[in-house]
């Protein structure tokens, strides 16, 4: 299935009178504060994020899983949702790639199908979190932490062979999530998983061609509840340096313990020049993979505020990829979707129109009551007009989740594909 530009215009036509109304509202507000709206509404307009190969099926849990039918079976398929969700949203010009779930089989005719959806390839994903078909080795007890160095080499071997798929793709970036770790005490060594592990990195960085970067991803627990080799930003950190210049560390909103401070984790690592990817999602509990902004919106925009001081202010970092990896065990995943694009596009305006010059002076002064006023008057400004005129500019959907029911996009693909579809790889 694919969207009809034209359409979308068409009826975007109903809701513009409204739109344009509050757009000029919002833009009136924001001129009294000394703030352009156009340029906030250019910055949106640039801004994209990757969707991750695996987004597009249902998700679900140890217990079950839930489809909502049309699901797609095949790259092809995953690519046209895609497009679907960019022709809607002006924001999702990116494909992610899991391997070996989602192998082209003919790259050429891949590369056509992405660039006829204005769609590019941002980092492949590496998976030596579970055993693959044909392989030798088992990752039951880790992958590159592994104690068998026939298993280290294997998933080191499996990383090249990944990066060289992205090679073809035109990709630059190569993501390592690791399950490695133990369940039990006195299962592993700590020292020596950790030095198999950096030692594994390194092999693969060397194979890393020279425009590329190597993201490090980190988790503090699950699938193992004792302890995760790379449980945290700092050990991410630590080998990102150990491996070179063009490995970074890569946050995922998820993967951390309750109550963790993620804005300050993010600021250390701007400073540093070692943040490479975002990867977006919410929680309530742990890594529980939500709609983004779902849970904690405040949370959300506390962290734009620290990634939009470090695209400022911190040139020594590189230009960040930004991803959503979330699960959909009771939603439609396009919907949702649609919903965590819109949550970091709202969070991302409202960072943007902070008073940073007001903000520093008050933090000079010590004022903590006028630093927290400035930040929460920020984050009670309304900039979804300025989300929506982004997207009118672009010809996309001013709004996306009402146009995508109105034409029954679901139930369209449920009739092209099928109630009982199953996404590949899941």
């Amino acid at each position: 299935m694919t969207l009809d530009k034209q359409h979308i215009v068409d009826l975007n036509k109903n809701i513009e009178k409204t739109h344009r109304t509050q757009y000029d509202f919002t833009a009136i507000q924001l001129q009294n504060k000394g703030i352009d709206a156009q340029s906030i509404v250019k910055k949106l307009k640039a801004f994209q994020v990757a969707i991750p190969s695996w987004a597009l099926g249902a998700g679900g849990t140890r217990f079950g899983r839930f489809s909502f039918g049309g699901e797609p079976a095949t790259l092809e398929q995953k690519l046209d949702d895609i497009g679907i969700l960019h022709a809607l949203t002006n924001t999702a010009g990116a494909v992610s790639l899991h391997i070996p779930w989602d192998i082209p089989e003919d790259y050429d005719s891949i590369k056509e199908k992405a660039a006829s959806h204005n769609i590019v390839f941002d980092a492949v994903n590496s998976n030596t979190f579970q055993d693959q078909a044909n392989t030798k080795e088992s990752y039951k007890f880790g992958s590159l932490s592994n104690q068998n160095e026939r298993a280290r080499e294997q998933a080191i071997q499996h990383n090249i062979d990944v990066i060289r798929i992205g090679e073809k793709l035109g990709s630059k970036s190569l993501t390592v999530w690791l399950a490695d770790g133990s369940s039990f005490p006195g299962q592993n060594n700590f020292q020596n998983a950790l030095l198999n592990t950096q030692n594994s990195l390194k092999e693969i960085y060397k194979s890393l061609p020279e425009d590329w970067k190597l993201f490090i991803e980190y988790k503090p627990y699950e699938p193992n509840f004792y302890s995760t080799v790379i449980q945290d930003w700092g050990t991410s950190f630590m080998l990102a340096n150990a491996c070179g210049e063009r490995a970074f560390t890569l946050v995922d909103l998820g993967h951390h313990l309750p109550n963790t401070n993620i804005e300050q984790i993010v600021a250390t690592l701007m400073l540093k020049g070692k943040l490479g990817g975002f990867h977006f999602n919410d929680s309530k509990y742990g890594d529980d993979d939500l709609t983004v902004g779902s849970v904690k919106p405040y949370a959300l925009f506390l962290i734009f505020n620290e990634l939009v001081y470090g695209m400022e202010n911190n040139p020594q970092n590189p230009d960040l990829a930004w991803m959503i990896d979330a699960s959909h065990n009771v939603k439609d995943p396009l919907e949702d979707l649609i919903q965590s694009l819109d949550a970091i596009l709202i969070a991302y305006a409202q960072a943007l129109i902070i008073d940073q010059k007001k903000l520093r002076q008050a933090q000079e002064a010590q004022d903590t009551v006028l630093c927290q006023e400035i930040l929460q008057d920020a984050y009670r400004t309304d900039v979804r007009a300025l989300v929506r005129e982004s997207r009118l500019q672009s010809n996309a959907a001013i709004d996306p989740l009402a146009i995508y029911r109105s034409l029954n996009i679901r139930e369209v693909l449920i009739k092209e594909r099928g109630k009982n579809s199953i996404a590949s790889g899941l």
